[in-house]
């Protein structure tokens, strides 16, 4: 899987798109106890996430893998289907 968009939201969680078409919820609060991720309890350092294709990241240093968001995506996880010329 790798990220196409990547959106934050004030609850500390991010909706993922992915290339394949699949949309899903990721929710960041529980790893706001580690201390990688405690400048982020700041909502504003959270907002402010990149998308690095295969993982998220953000100015602080701490990231999520690709892999760790997609096993731990939302069960609402939909498959948003692409005309062939947004391919």
């Amino acid at each position: 899987m790798k990220i196409t968009h990547l959106t934050p939201h004030a609850d500390w969680s991010i909706t993922v798109t992915a290339d394949d078409g699949r949309v899903g919820h990721f929710d960041v609060r529980p790893y706001l106890q580690y201390e990688a991720f405690s400048p982020l309890k700041d909502i504003d350092r959270f907002m402010e996430c990149h998308n690095g294709g295969y993982f998220v990241e953000w100015d602080c240093g701490a990231d999520l893998c690709v892999d760790t968001i997609e096993t731990k995506m939302g069960k609402e996880v939909t498959k948003v289907q692409r005309s062939p010329c947004t391919q």
